[in-house]
């Protein structure tokens, strides 16, 4: 992944309109000709998780083997661990309601953009406080994110990040 432009960001927003919410994102991703994906922050362990997820979808898309016709919703697919779609929506995808834990990613594949810039620009635009603490994952983070107790007490607290690892890597095998 070296090379790519990438801006990974945690925070808490009010979401009253998930279409609304939505549609202001498409703008952006839009306006400025980047990829923006968010998740659900609740189900993110780790910035290695998205970098993972990144990984995986650049290499599908680039081998011919995606899903999905955008490297967003690849992306989205690889992080949430599914095969479909909707069922990738449905469990990493942000939901509407107070004071939830978002993570934006906005990636730039022409390396001309501040992202730093544009990330400043839809946080505040959003009503997003910025809180690069909801990207850290925790045990309950594995728990919502479907990985059984069985496979967390094989393995010790610092390699917690790994399962969620292992279930992004799964996901080209259930191709």
């Amino acid at each position: 992944m070296i090379g790519l432009n990438l801006n990974i960001v945690g925070g808490k927003v009010d979401i009253i309109n998930l279409n609304d919410f939505m549609n202001s994102i498409k703008k952006f991703s839009d306006k400025y000709d980047i990829i923006i994906q968010t998740f659900d922050a609740n189900l993110i362990y780790g910035r290695d998780h998205i970098l993972s997820a990144v990984s995986h979808a650049i290499r599908s898309m680039e081998e011919r083997r995606n899903r999905t016709n955008s490297l967003g919703m690849e992306i989205l697919l690889y992080a949430a661990g599914e095969r479909q779609l909707k069922n990738a929506i449905s469990k990493i995808g942000v939901k509407e309601g107070e004071n939830k834990d978002i993570i934006l990613l906005l990636l730039d594949l022409s390396n001309k953009y501040n992202l730093s810039k544009i990330t400043s620009e839809i946080l505040g635009t959003l009503g997003i406080h910025r809180d690069d603490s909801v990207i850290d994952g925790d045990l309950e983070t594995l728990i919502r994110f479907g990985i059984k107790q069985e496979e967390i007490d094989t393995i010790t607290k610092h390699k917690y990040g790994d399962l969620i690892l292992e279930k992004i890597a799964l996901v080209d095998v259930m191709k």
